[in-house]
């Protein structure tokens, strides 16, 4: 299987969707890379795995843990890394942390979040040959509420613009997260890179969910996260047999001991 590039993913605007998943795990990006284009390796970390309750509370140092596992767990997908709540204030402290994450996990490219604020940041980093991938809409690093972006007109039109200047800046694609159909739709034809929506309807180029919300593992469950399993009933129900048959003595058998 030939490994994802950037100038495929740029090549399918328009034309095939595009599969993204975020996921934080070595076994569970081994499993998913197949079927999958881009893997993101989501500061969503914080609350999925390590019970946060934002995503500013991730920091750098975990980030790259979580992306060389990743990495070292797939061969076809296209592999980005969240840069973390403040490690790109200026220009200057996002090179060097944007290096930092790529030299450490050898990860294909990062992705920050921002509009109009950060287009120089994108553009200093892209400049220094670090592929970017944008993040507007909900912004879940700054945002102080879960809730949907683009019902009010002035709040559409600055979203719009945030997406088109992050697009010109020179990211790859762009995350559109939580948006009302009418903005996601309008976005995706305005702007000629990829968009990848999660809350966004069917209109961007891509979707992506968190592999853990998808497969019924967290708890998490807004409007737009389909679950496609219930592996949180399946674990809760192995781990009662489980429990059961220790206090039984059921478990280990002959089969599990050695002689």
């Amino acid at each position: 299987m030939n490994k994802i590039s950037i100038k495929k993913i740029l090549k399918k605007k328009n034309k095939v969707p595009i599969v993204c998943l975020s996921t934080y795990s070595a076994a569970i990006a081994k499993t998913i890379d197949k079927y999958c284009d881009i893997i993101l390796v989501g500061d969503s970390l914080g609350m999925v795995l390590y019970g946060m309750k934002s995503t500013r509370e991730v920091k750098l140092e975990t980030m790259i843990a979580h992306g060389k596992a990743v990495k070292n767990s797939t061969k076809n997908s296209l592999v980005v890394i969240d840069m973390p709540y403040r490690t790109y204030p200026n220009q200057s402290i996002a090179l060097k942390n944007a290096k930092r994450i790529i030299k450490l996990t050898k990860c294909d490219g990062i992705k920050l979040e921002g509009g109009k604020k950060v287009t120089n940041i994108i553009k200093h980093l892209t400049r220094n040959n670090i592929p970017v991938m944008g993040h507007v809409g909900l912004l879940p690093q700054t945002a102080l509420k879960f809730k949907v972006r683009g019902k009010k007109p002035l709040e559409r039109k600055k979203i719009l613009e945030d997406a088109v200047a992050v697009a010109n800046s020179g990211v790859f694609a762009t995350i559109i997260e939580c948006v009302i159909e009418e903005l996601a739709k309008n976005i995706t034809k305005k702007i000629k890179i990829p968009t990848i929506g999660i809350g966004a309807s069917k209109h961007c180029d891509g979707q992506i969910l968190v592999v853990d919300d998808m497969l019924g593992i967290s708890n998490f469950s807004p409007k737009f996260v389909k679950k496609y399993s219930n592996i949180n009933k399946i674990i809760k129900k192995s781990v009662m047999s489980y429990a059961n048959e220790v206090k039984l003595r059921k478990f280990p058998t002959l089969k599990n001991v050695y002689k």
